[in-house]
Order: structure tokens, then C-alpha cells, then sequence
């Protein structure tokens, strides 16, 4: 993407009412308004549902629509990327989808405990080299982050198309003690698939598809 459409998108991303941009130094003091109150900014009761590391905010935009009745946050440091998320819902009228910039290290800043029912991580970065551990979203920290904002029996949706993260998050679900709720190498070689799994494909989704790679997909509560 050019660098001025980028700063298109940046400026017009300022215009839009469902787009949330804190500073890091609001968010790190604890002045960031919405913590503890996101029922209130959506004007509902409803659960709250986050997508990490959302990107195009395909599935906000895609979930918001089949679940009026919840409500979706997406979240990314590139307001650039979501910009098309955040505009095809205003478009849609979709009251029930917003797009917070920020980075998933603060969500303990931006949310409170037991504030979120479902979290959904969609192609993330697997972060493979050792030394970039602590980048995956899927690590023992950000799996506490998770634990914390989550509501009892809330759920965690992984889907990549990386076998390593898949793997390395079983693992790591295994040294907890526990077990997913479901768990699939390959989503659309499986005709039981969750349909919220394999009714939406991400940008990234379909190129990985059309080079052969099989979609991983786990779903476990802590």
C-alpha cells in the first residue's frame, strides 16, 4: 500500500464513528474511558466478543451481521489495515462492531476482568524463531491476558494455517490441563467443522488456500 493511501486511510479512519484510537500513554495511566464500559459505548447488555490481531476485519464485519446480539471488537496496531472492516460495517449499519487501535499487550488496559465472552485470534503471525516467543499471541502471557479478560466458560477461537501454532498451543493447552473444546488440522477437510470456522475466509485465508496449505482451527475455554 502507498504511503498516501495510507494517510488517507489514517485520516479517514478519524472520521469514523466505530473507530476507537487511543494513545499508548492514555492506555498504559488508566485513563482510557471505555475500560469496564464497553456495554455502555455499544448501548447494550450484549457479550462482547474481541478479534485479535483483525486485520481487514473480516470476521468483525462477518460475525456482527449473523450475531446481532453480540458485540464485536476488532483490534490491530495498523489502523490502515482495518480501515476496510470499519468502513464496510458503517456502510452495512452495523451498530454492533467497532475497531479499537491499540496493541494486544495492553488489553488488561482496555478491558476489564471477566468484560469479554469469546476471543477470536485469526492468522496471526506464528512467530516460529525462539527468540520470538513472547510475540506469539497464543503464549503462557498473553494465554493469562486472556484468562483474565474472559468471563467463566468464555472461549478462545485459534485458526491458522500454521501447524506449528496449532501445535504449539495444544502443547501449551496440554500443560494446563486442558482440553479443547475442538480441535481440527484441517477445518475444510472435516464435515464437522463449526460453521463459524469455515463460513468466512479471511483475505489471508484465501491465499493460503489457493497454494494447497490445510486451515488449522482449535476452540478451548480455561
Amino acid at each position: 500500500m502507498g504511503s498516501k493511501n495510507k494517510l488517507k486511510r489514517f485520516r479517514q479512519n478519524l472520521e469514523f464513528s466505530n473507530v476507537i484510537q487511543p494513545s499508548r500513554e492514555t492506555v498504559t495511566k488508566g485513563d482510557f474511558e471505555h475500560k469496564g464500559k464497553w456495554k455502555t459505548y455499544f448501548n447494550n447488555d450484549n457479550p462482547i466478543v474481541l478479534e485479535l490481531g483483525c486485520g481487514k476485519g473480516e470476521y468483525s464485519v462477518y460475525l456482527a451481521e449473523k450475531y446481532p446480539d453480540k458485540n464485536f471488537i476488532g483490534i490491530d496496531i495498523k489502523g490502515a489495515r482495518f480501515w476496510a472492516g470499519a468502513k464496510d460495517a458503517l456502510e452495512k449499519g452495523l451498530p454492533n462492531v467497532a475497531f479499537l487501535r491499540t496493541q494486544i499487550e495492553l488489553l488488561a488496559h482496555v478491558f476489564d476482568s471477566e468484560e469479554v465472552s469469546e476471543i477470536w485470534i485469526t492468522f496471526p503471525d506464528p512467530q516460529i524463531k525462539f527468540k520470538r516467543t513472547k510475540h506469539r499471541l497464543t503464549n503462557p502471557t498473553f494465554l493469562e491476558i486472556y484468562k483474565n479478560l474472559l468471563q467463566p466458560k468464555g472461549q478462545v477461537h485459534l485458526k491458522t494455517d500454521s501447524e506449528f501454532l496449532h501445535g504449539y498451543t495444544l502443547g501449551l493447552l496440554e500443560g494446563m490441563g486442558i482440553s479443547p473444546l475442538y480441535a481440527h488440522h484441517d477445518i475444510y477437510g472435516n464435515p464437522h467443522a463449526p460453521e463459524e470456522a469455515t463460513a468466512i475466509q479471511t483475505h489471508y485465508e484465501r491465499l493460503f488456500l489457493e497454494t494447497g496449505k490445510a486451515i488449522t482451527y482449535l476452540t478451548f475455554s480455561f
